[in-house]
This record gives structure tokens, sequence and C-alpha cells, in this order.
């Protein structure tokens, strides 16, 4: 007997929920709060980065957190700010900032990566997707030899993991990239990693969501979730209440605030980044990270896409031009000749990245209800790890053994 599940969430990650719910015979709901058409899931680098192995929390971040704290266009802003949920996350998070952590967290990160890039280069052969997805890889750009030695331990620890990277010098670069000139004193090339569109992806699969029989509720906000003992009975809304047998949270940095109605506060902080599309050419062929500005810079379909910052100042989607005019000026010195329009700059947007204490996502069940999955917290890696998450999600509730272990995703983890 097929089972009828609610996904609370329309990003990436609750859309790879409902497919592959959808693949195991569910009838499935979609409910979300806006219209489907921007935030984190349509705004990111549209990377797919097995290489990106270190969890955000790792030893050296409390320290640039505090310098960078009262500079509010530094790359990693925390708006300092009295609220007892952030002093709680922050406590886990600084718990979490340890070397042991980082060596625990290196295989589990890259093993999801990879099932999902894998699972996006499935989505690609699917008759009805025709989506943008590239095999180039990811540059890591540096200019200073700073930089150059801490992606070298990175490098390193890929490398054993068995990625494919290696260290180029900017002639290696400039043959790689003929179009534009990078001032740079080299980059090192994650072979493995994979750029696509994310809003052409994002409309190409509600499309086929929608001709497979998924039912998508947009402008629709979960009030509540009831419950009776250990079962959700009822999704409550501003536009009706609904009934199904599962439920899947994947409501990004708004989870917190929504488990609250059943007893379970999940350590979840949004985490702002910004994006600028330029629609005029750019030469730019090449993914790179520009390392010293944590600027990320995509050749998508049409446009090149500028995108960077991680600013934890709540739930909210203010723009603050100082952290746009700082992603521009970065982006400027790393290209000779760049020009980054006004109307780029203008048309700015911005996503709310979910993040969890410890950089890696939740997936998995809560002890307190047998039919409700958590799939959110994916703080940097939303757009890599939706596809492998959806996955697992589908796996658990059809009671399968999933396609990997889920402790280290655990929803009621220790920090530390």
């Amino acid at each position: 007997m097929s089972k009828k599940s609610i996904v609370i969430g329309g990003g990436i990650v609750g859309l790879s929920c409902a497919y592959f719910l959808k693949q195991e015979g569910h009838q499935v709901i979609i409910i979300d709060k806006s219209n489907m058409e921007a935030g984190a899931s349509y705004v990111n680098a549209g990377y797919l980065t097995p290489s990106h192995i270190i969890p955000l929390a790792a030893p050296g971040m409390i320290t640039k957190g505090l310098k960078w704290m009262f500079n509010s266009s530094s790359p990693f802003y925390i708006k300092p700010r009295l609220d007892l949920d952030l002093m709680d996350w922050g406590l886990k998070f600084k718990r979490s900032c340890s070397h042991n952590h980082v060596q625990k967290s290196l295989k589990v990160i890259k093993e999801i990566n990879v099932l999902s890039k894998d699972l996006y280069h499935d989505f690609d052969n699917l008759p009805s997707m025709n989506f943008h997805l590239e095999d180039r890889g990811v540059l890591m750009a540096f200019k200073t030899k700073k930089a150059e030695v801490a992606e070298g331990k990175v490098m390193q620890e890929a490398k054993k993991l068995g990625l494919d990277v290696e260290l180029l010098d900017k002639n290696q670069v400039q043959k790689l990239q003929p179009n534009v000139d990078m001032n740079i004193e080299g980059a090192y090339l994650y072979r493995c990693d994979s750029h696509t569109t994310p809003g052409t992806f994002m409309e190409q699969l509600k499309q086929y969501l929608v001709k497979e029989g998924v039912d998508i509720h947009k402008e629709t906000t979960v009030t509540s979730l009831k419950f009776n003992g250990n079962k959700i009975t009822e999704v409550q809304t501003d536009s009706g209440n609904f009934v199904g047998d599962e439920v899947v949270v994947a409501t990004g940095a708004w989870t917190q605030q929504l488990l609250k109605s059943v007893g379970i506060n999940l350590p979840v902080q949004a985490g702002k980044g910004y994006r600028m599309n330029e629609e005029n050419p750019t030469g730019i062929s090449m993914p790179a990270i520009l390392m010293e500005s944590k600027v990320a810079v995509t050749p998508m379909k049409g446009f090149t896409r500028f995108s960077g910052t991680m600013e934890i100042s709540g739930v909210n989607h203010n723009i603050q031009k100082n952290r746009v005019e700082a992603i521009a000026a970065a982006a400027t010195k790393y290209y000779s000749g760049l020009k980054i329009s006004q109307t780029a700059k203008d048309q700015v947007q911005c996503g709310l990245r979910p993040l969890s204490p410890d950089g890696l996502p939740f997936i998995g069940r809560h002890s307190l209800f047998d039919n409700l999955s958590l799939a959110t917290g994916h703080s940097m890696m939303g757009w890599s790890l939706g596809p492998a998450t959806g996955k697992l999600i589908a796996e658990l509730v059809a009671g399968k053994k999933t396609s990997l272990d889920l402790t280290p995703f655990s929803v009621e983890r220790t920090y530390g």
C-alpha cells in the first residue's frame, strides 16, 4: 500500500526528497512558503564539490570569526545580537572546531558528495531533463604563499581519499582559460568537481515532479505540526491542513522555529550568502574560488555568477551594500580588466544557508516521532548534497538499508 508523504520545503533538498519518495511509490505533497523562484537553491554557486571535505567547523574558525565580527564587509560576519539560540549554536560550534572533528568528517563529507554528484548525472540522463552540467573541475585560486600552503594541506587529504586534484601555476591556469587573465600565483584544480546553473535545474525538476503527479503548494506557510503520541498527525498551514503518513522537514534556515512546535530544538542558524549575475561577457570559463577573498566565480548558462560571504544575522533577506561591493571588488582584483556592471550589483540577491554547529547536515528520524524525518542543516553544501539527501530520506522512510551510514548525520548528535 502506497504512503502519502508530506515534504515541507521546496528547495533543492525538498524537491530531491519528493523525487526519491515518488520513486518509492509514494503519493507526495510539497508545501513551501515562497513562490519557489528564489532563495538559497537559486542563488548559490552551483558547485558539486567532492573537494569540499573540510566542514565549516574547523580549527581557526573561532579566531577568524572574532577578528571579522565587527567588520560587516568581511567574508565571515556574525552580527552581534542577544539571541539565546545563537549563543547555544555558537557554543556547539566552538566545541566542534577541532582537529578530531575534521578528521572524522573528511571521509563522511567526501562520500555523500560523491553520491550526490552521481545522482546529478542520473538526473541529467532523464529524457525530460536537459539542464546545464559541466565536469570541468573547480580552481582554488590563490595570490599568496599562505593560501597556497593552507590549501596544500587540504589537497593532501583529498588525494588520500582518492580525489583527482593537482597544483597548477599561473601559466597552466592561463592555458585552461585562455580568454581571461587571472592575477594569481597559481591554483589547485579539483578535477573531481562539477558545476551547474541552479535555476535551470530547479525549474526542470519542478516540472518533472508535477508531470509525475507530485502536488505542489506554493506560498503556503506551515504554522505548526500537530501530533498524538509519537506520530505527527497533521501539518497545519495558513491555507488549510494536510494529513499524511510521513512528514519530511526540509525547511532550511527556518527549521529550528518550526520544530519548536513539537518540542524539538534543532540548532540551525541562517547563514546569508549573496550573488551577482554578470550578463556581459567576461571570458571566464572555469569555475574558481578566490581563496583569500572567499568569493566563488561560476560560468553559468548565459551569465557569470559571483557569489560569497557568510553572514549570520538571523532569518532575513536584508541586503548590505558594503558586502555586495566587497564581492565585486574582490573579483576585479583576481581578473584583469573585469568590470562588474552596476546592473549586476543592483540586481543582487541573497539566500539563507541552514548552518549546523558542526558543518554536517541533519538527515534522519528524531526519536520523539516515528513518522518524522529531518533533512536540513547542510551549511554551505546544500546544492551539492540535495540529491543524496533525498535518496537517503526515501530509503529511510521505505525501511531500506541506506546508501550511506546515517550516524554522522544524526539529528540528536552531540558536539565536541
